[in-house]
C-alpha cells in the first residue's frame, strides 16, 4: 500500500522563498528583539520582531503564531519589514526561550490573543495587526478568534487544521501519521528533524499492525515511556470539550467580523479544516467577509507556491499562481486601501481541473448547480433507482494481517489501475462532458453483525484511455455518521442507514468518454486506527477482539450524491 503526501499534512511551516544571497539588506538595515512575554496565566512564550531601521511611523503588524520553531524564523518575518509592515512570530509554549511541556493546540489561542494585545501597546504598532501562515499557522489564526481582540483586523488561513475535526483524527478516525509529529514538535526547543525523518516511524507502524496491539499503546511500543500529548489525543475519541476549547465553536463564530481570505487546495489535507471554519462561519455570521481561493493544490502548495506539477499531474496553466504574493496583496487591501488582489473576482475562487479556468461565485454552495444521483447497484453506478432490492457483501477477517485496505491514494493522482480489495462501482460512459465541481456525498444502507466499522468511498473519473484520475474521498467511523460530537453504535443483525458528507471538495470537467468510478471498502491498514467493532473505545480494541470476522451487506439502494456544474 502506497503512502500518501497526507502523511506530511501539518508537519511544518510553509516554506517562504528566501531572497538569494545578492539581495539580502546590508546588516543594521533592522531592528531585531526578542522577548519572553508572560501570558494572563503566568507562562511564557517566545516573541520576535523585525522592523526596518530609520521606520518612525507606526505601522501595522502582520503576526505568525506557531509550534515549528526555527533559527531561521527571522528571515520569514523580515519579509514583512521588507513590505512596510512590522513582522512578528510567536510560538507555542515550550518552544524556543519558552520553559515547560510542549502540548500543541491546547493554548495557543490564549496564547495568541495575549501577543496581540503585546503588539498593539508597543510604540512602533498603529493598533492593527494581521496574521497569516500556513497548516499549524492557519489553525492559531483561527484560535485567536475564539476570543477575537480589537486590534486583530484580518487573517488568512492557508491549508488550516482543526484539531479533532481533521487532525490527529478525521471524522473521528485517529491516524497513525500524526504521531510522529508529537516528537518531532516536543523532542526539543526547535524542531528534532533527525528523529523525525528516521525509518523508525514505518517500522512502529507495521509492528503495531502485524502484532494487533492497541492502538493507544503507540507510544509504549517506542520504548521512550508515555506520550502526553498522544494519550490525550486518543482519551478524546469523540469531538468533545477538549477538542472545542481549542478553537471557536458553533455561535462564537457569530463575534468574527473581520475580513477572512483562505487558502487551500483540492489536495491539500487541511481542506476539510479549512472549509470546517468557512462553513461555520457562514453558518452563523451569513454576512461575514470571508473570502476561499483552491485549486488543484497540496498541502503546502496551498500555502504559497504551487507545484506546477504535483504527484505526477500537471496542473493547468491558469492554476499557476503565486498565491504567496496574493496574500500581501490581501493585507495591502485590508491595510492600506490598495486593491483587491485580481484573482478574488468573488468570495468563492476556485479552478476547474481539466477546463483550465477559474471560475468565482458568491459562495461554496454555488460551486455546482445540479446533482447527479446515482446508485450502487451491482458494480454499477446507476441513475435510475433499483426497481428489486439486493445487496453486495463483503468479508473482513481482523485477524489476517496478510491483507491491506486504506484509503491512502494521494500519493499520485493518476494510476494506471485501481489496487484494490474493495468493492469497485462503475458509471455509464460519458456521452459528453461533465463538470464535477464541490464536495460529493452521499447514504450507505448497510447491514452488519458488528457494533461498528470505519469505512472509506473514493472517487475516480476512469479517463478515455482507462487510467484512474484520483478526484476526492471520505474515510470516517459508522457510528459518528450523524455526529462527530455523539457516538450512536450500529445494531448488530440490522438494516442501518448511514450518511456521509464530509469529504474534499475538488472540481474537474470529465471529458467524453470518461467514467465515474466509486471504490467503497473498510479500514485495515498500520496507517490509521482499527475498528474491531466491539463498540469499546476503538484506541483499546486489540487483535483479541478480531475473532469474529466482519460481515456486511450492502444493500443497492445505497447513493452517491455528485455535485455538478452546468
Amino acid at each position: 500500500m502506497m503512502r500518501k503526501t497526507f502523511s506530511l499534512l501539518l508537519l511544518c511551516l510553509v516554506f517562504c522563498k528566501m531572497a538569494s544571497a545578492q539581495n539580502q539588506p546590508a546588516k543594521g538595515q533592522y531592528i531585531r528583539d526578542s522577548i519572553l512575554l508572560k501570558t494572563r496565566d503566568g507562562a511564557l512564550v517566545t516573541v520576535m520582531t523585525v522592523r526596518k531601521k530609520g521606520v518612525t511611523e507606526k505601522l501595522p503588524t502582520i503576526l505568525q503564531f506557531t509550534i515549528y520553531a526555527r533559527r531561521s524564523d527571522t528571515l520569514k518575518i523580515q519579509e514583512a519589514a521588507d513590505k512596510d509592515y512590522v513582522g512578528v512570530i510567536a510560538y507555542s509554549r515550550g518552544k524556543w526561550n519558552s520553559p515547560g511541556e510542549v502540548l500543541a493546540y491546547e493554548t495557543d489561542g490564549r496564547d495568541a490573543y495575549d501577543v496581540i494585545d503585546w503588539i498593539s501597546k508597543q510604540p512602533w504598532s498603529d493598533g492593527r495587526v494581521g496574521m497569516y501562515g500556513g497548516s499549524y499557522n492557519g489553525f492559531t489564526q483561527w484560535a485567536a478568534t475564539k476570543k477575537l481582540h480589537l486590534a486583530l483586523k484580518t487573517i488568512v488561513p492557508s491549508a488550516a487544521v482543526a484539531p479533532g475535526l481533521d487532525v490527529p483524527m478525521t471524522n473521528n478516525v485517529q491516524m497513525s501519521f500524526v504521531f510522529p509529529w508529537t516528537y518531532y514538535t516536543s523532542n526539543n526547543k526547535f524542531l528534532d528533524e533527525k528523529d523525525y525523518r528516521g525509518p523508525q516511524w514505518g517500522d512502529l507502524y507495521w509492528k503495531w499492525y502485524n502484532d494487533g496491539h492497541a492502538y493507544r499503546s503507540l507510544d509504549s511500543l517506542t520504548g521512550r515511556g508515555t506520550n502526553h500529548m498522544f494519550q490525550r489525543w486518543v482519551a478524546h475519541p469523540t469531538y468533545d470539550k477538549y477538542w472545542q476549547d481549542m478553537i471557536p465553536y458553533k455561535k462564537e463564530f457569530a463575534n468574527i467580523n473581520i475580513p477572512v481570505l483562505t487558502t487551500t487546495g483540492y489536495y491539500d489535507g487541511g481542506q476539510i479544516g479549512g472549509m470546517y471554519y468557512y462553513r461555520e462561519l457562514m453558518k452563523h455570521n451569513p454576512k461575514a467577509n470571508q473570502y476561499v481561493l483552491i485549486g488543484p493544490y497540496g498541502h503546502f502548495g496551498s500555502q504559497g507556491y504551487p507545484d506546477s506539477v504535483y504527484n505526477g499531474y500537471r496542473i493547468d496553466s491558469a492554476a499557476r499562481i503565486n498565491i504567496h504574493e496574493v496574500i500581501y496583496q490581501w493585507f495591502d487591501y485590508v491595510f492600506k486601501n490598495k486593491p483587491k488582489p485580481a484573482i478574488l473576482k468573488d468570495h468563492f475562487n476556485f479552478e476547474v481541473m481539466g477546463g483550465n479556468e477559474w471560475r468565482h461565485v458568491p459562495s461554496l454552495q454555488q460551486m455546482s448547480t445540479d446533482t447527479l444521483k446515482l446508485y450502487l447497484d451491482n458494480k454499477h453506478l446507476s441513475a435510475i433507482k433499483p426497481l428489486r432490492k439486493s445487496f453486495m457483501p463483503q468479508k473482513i477477517d481482523f485477524a489476517n494481517r496478510d491483507g491491506l485496505s486504506s484509503y491512502y491514494y494521494e500519493n499520485q493522482i493518476i494510476y494506471d489501475s485501481l489496487n484494490t480489495s474493495g468493492l469497485v462501482f462503475t458509471s455509464d460512459v460519458l456521452t459528453k462532458p461533465l463538470t464535477i465541481s464541490g464536495a460529493f456525498s452521499g447514504l450507505l444502507k448497510t447491514l452488519i453483525n458488528k457494533k461498528d466499522m470505519d469505512y472509506h468511498v473514493l472517487l475516480f473519473e476512469q479517463m478515455p484511455d482507462g487510467k484512474y484520475f484520483f478526484l476526492s474521498y471520505f474515510m470516517g467511523r459508522a457510528s459518528y455518521a450523524t455526529s462527530t460530537e455523539k457516538r450512536r453504535l450500529l445494531r448488530p443483525g440490522q438494516v442501518e442507514s448511514i450518511p456521509f458528507t464530509n469529504t474534499y471538495i475538488t472540481s474537474r470537467r470529465l471529458g467524453k468518454g470518461s467514467k465515474i468510478v466509486i471504490v467503497l471498502n473498510i479500514n485495515k491498514s498500520p496507517f490509521e486506527q482499527i475498528n474491531y467493532g466491539t463498540g469499546k473505545n476503538v484506541s483499546n480494541e486489540s487483535i483479541k477482539d478480531a475473532k469474529t470476522p466482519l460481515q456486511i451487506k450492502w444493500f443497492n439502494d445505497s447513493y452517491i450524491n455528485i455535485p455538478v456544474l452546468k
